[in-house]
């Protein structure tokens, strides 16, 4: 997202002009199909794009055309920051271990959905087929703190200080316990 840059409704793909449906619960609707297990991966790219361009395509096209929508559109990777030398060589950087999830849009709606209320005085439900997915993203990232999204991440985040007592040790594991998310089983 750039402030100075139109939302995106459009964009060129290998010299052809698509039309794209942006609207965060389109957008939530393709994370839907992305995990229905039931669907081959083909029958998800197919489905995906229908629903965000509104046209049918099939094969090879449908795969270069998917994989350029979701990486360009639908992701949102944080480039990690190049460090230089003082010979201005970028500075390798140490991989960390991968972050455990805090948020799920799926089991948190109900808490995104009143904290968009709270802080914003934003009714998800009546935005249906408004809020681009980008202005939807950039809002969720900056909940303020004293919304209940951002409270359930702090407890799903906490780990414990020296300092802490027993008991504040006691309540935010009971609270952890409460608000963690549910972790379907992987495919073996």
């Amino acid at each position: 997202m750039r402030l100075n840059d139109p939302l995106i409704t459009s964009f060129d793909f290998e010299g052809k002009k698509y039309s794209i449906d942006m609207a965060f619960d389109n957008v939530l609707d393709v994370f839907d199909v992305l995990k229905d297990d039931s669907l081959l991966d083909y029958e998800k790219i197919e489905i995906c794009l229908e629903l965000l361009i509104g046209k049918k395509i099939n094969g090879f096209e449908a795969i270069k055309l998917w994989s350029y929508v979701f990486e360009e559109f639908i992701v949102f990777k944080r480039k990690p920051k190049v460090i230089y030398d003082l010979k201005g060589n970028p500075i390798p950087i140490k991989e960390t271990e991968e972050e455990e999830e805090v948020l799920d849009l799926d089991q948190d709606a109900e808490y995104i959905y009143a904290s968009f209320i709270q802080a914003y005085n934003i009714n998800l439900l009546r935005e249906h087929g408004k809020l681009h997915w980008h202005e939807f993203k950039a809002l969720l990232n900056g909940l303020p703190s004293d919304t209940i999204m951002q409270r359930v991440i702090e407890i799903r985040m906490w780990k414990p200080q020296k300092g802490d007592t027993v008991e504040y040790k006691e309540t935010m594991k009971n609270l952890q316990a409460e608000y963690a998310l549910e972790r379907k089983p992987e495919a073996p």
